[in-house]
């Protein structure tokens, strides 16, 4: 299912992309975006006893209080969704989510804007919604592990102990690598000194564990570059005799950028080995470059920017190689449905060669 679940994500999301602009209301934004991906799920919109809209939900003193959608699974709620305008930032409007929860016997609760959906359980204290969700599903990011989830909370494969397993560890997991995160861009006092302390015998006093601070953070970073090269090295096949510059362009955006570097993804590099594959039957591949950008991942003839193969547009849901073999500045754009597309346009890309040749 979860290849199927994943497509008709993306139409949804291609949906929500080309209608967000006419939708002026929050009860057509839950019209539009929210019902159909309760549809996708396989739960029946048109069916009361399973999911029910503006279910009424009485909280202390206030009567009347309505849930945007409660769905329910042999006649008891399994999710509760709560709904905002599709404009609206869904990390900021949990309060009222958490009031209805209180007050519902589902394990999970759903605060969304149409596009992004927070998942939410009660894994602190019993029956009281956490302040986090343990699961965030973008339209336009999906992943798939994401979908994984997902499809737990599907009406066919519904699966309650997996789902609160999965809200456990991914819960504990973010907020590790939450403070990971923060250890890396600025080391705390207490780490520096759990580190110094297994190699330095001396007092460390504040002069210098602010100097060991400083190393940690150098350390971290050497770590983390020496770390990627060698991954890219082994995924590129780059073997020793080939200068390190090359690494540096698949790492670097661009030459002449004063921005960030980023770091290419492993399906940009997958699909650069593809394409070198391709191309090693009539060329050497040493003179075929990579070039990272912040809109694309591209490949080149002998470095040549003026000599582009193709470009990857991978960074959306949807997937795309530009090819160039018509001879003309601008690529034409090809829509892939995995990596193992690429192979079909061996025609093209050799073409393309030929005609810088």
């Amino acid at each position: 299912m979860e290849t199927s679940l994943k497509l008709k994500l993306e139409q949804l999301h291609q949906r929500v992309d080309s209608l967000k602009e006419q939708i002026n209301t929050e009860e057509a934004t839950k019209n539009a975006f929210v019902m159909p991906f309760i549809q996708i799920l396989g739960y029946d919109i048109f069916n009361p006893t399973e999911v029910i809209p503006e279910f009424v939900c009485d909280i202390g003193t206030k009567k009347g209080e309505k849930i945007d959608y409660v769905i329910k699974r042999d006649g008891e709620p399994i999710l509760i969704i709560e709904c905002k305008h599709w404009k609206e930032n869904v990390d900021a409007h949990n309060s009222q989510l958490h009031r209805y929860y209180h007050v519902s016997k589902s394990r999970f609760g759903v605060l969304t804007n149409g596009h992004q959906y927070n998942f939410y359980s009660d894994l602190e204290k019993p029956n009281i919604m956490d302040e986090k969700p343990f699961f965030t599903l973008d339209l336009s990011n999906l992943k798939d592990t994401g979908l994984k989830i997902l499809e737990n909370f599907s009406k066919n494969s519904y699966n309650l102990e997996e789902i609160l397993d999965s809200a456990e560890s991914l819960k504990y997991i973010k907020a590790i690598r939450a403070e990971f995160d923060k250890e890396l861009q600025e080391p705390s006092d207490e780490i520096v000194k759990l580190l110094v302390n297994r190699f330095f015998t001396k007092p460390l006093i504040a002069s210098r564990l602010a100097t060991f601070k400083e190393y940690t953070k150098m350390a971290f970073s050497n770590s983390i570059n020496e770390s990627i090269s060698f991954r890219l090295k082994n995924a590129l096949n780059i073997n020793e005799s080939v200068p390190s510059k090359s690494v540096e362009q698949i790492i670097s955006i661009d030459d002449n950028s004063d921005g960030p570097k980023l770091i290419t993804t492993e399906e940009e590099m997958e699909g650069a080995q593809i394409i070198k594959a391709i191309l090693r039957e009539i060329l050497p591949a040493t003179r075929i470059s990579f070039r990272d950008t912040q809109s694309y991942f591209g490949i080149l003839l002998d470095n040549n920017n003026r000599k582009p193969i193709c470009r990857l547009h991978f960074n959306s849901s949807n997937k795309y190689v530009e090819l160039f073999n018509n001879g003309k500045d601008n690529g034409e754009k090809k829509l892939i449905g995995s990596l193992d597309d690429i192979y079909s346009f061996k025609m093209e890309l050799q073409s393309t060669i030929k005609n810088y040749e």
